[in-house]
C-alpha cells in the first residue's frame, strides 16, 4: 500500500520561509522520481518542483531561486524548501511520485502579506 504523508506548512508572512517534507512508503523510493505539486484556491493543481531518482532537479519558473527540492533515500524522504515567500505561493502543496496516481493529502501553505 502506498503512503505519501506531507507535513511542514502553515502561515507564514511574505518573505519567510517553510519545509516541507513528504513521507513515503510502499514504493521503491530510491528509483522513484517525486515531486511537488501546489493547488491553489480555485486553481488546478501544478508542478512546483521535481527531483529524479539520481537527483536531478527541476522548477517552474516562479519557484526558481527560492525553493529547493531535495531527497534523502535513507529516510524515503522528499522535502521542499521554499524562501522568500510571496502570498501567491498560498496553496495546498501535495508530493506525488512521477506518472503514478498515488498523492498524499496534502500540507496548507498560507502566505500573508
Amino acid at each position: 500500500q502506498v503512503q505519501l504523508v506531507e507535513s511542514g506548512g502553515g502561515l507564514v508572512q511574505a518573505g519567510g520561509s517553510l519545509r516541507l517534507s513528504c513521507a513515503a512508503s510502499g514504493i521503491i523510493f530510491s528509483i522513484t522520481a517525486m515531486g511537488w505539486y501546489r493547488q491553489a484556491p480555485g486553481k488546478q493543481r501544478e508542478l512546483v518542483a521535481r527531483i529524479s531518482w539520481g537527483g536531478s532537479t527541476n522548477y517552474e519558473d516562479s519557484a526558481k531561486g527560492r525553493f529547493i527540492i531535495s531527497r534523502d533515500n535513507a529516510k524515503n524522504t522528499v522535502y521542499l524548501q521554499m524562501t522568500s515567500l510571496k502570498p501567491e505561493d498560498t496553496g495546498v502543496y501535495y508530493c506525488n511520485a512521477i506518472g503514478s496516481n498515488f498523492w498524499g493529502q496534502g500540507t496548507q501553505v498560507t502566505v500573508s502579506s
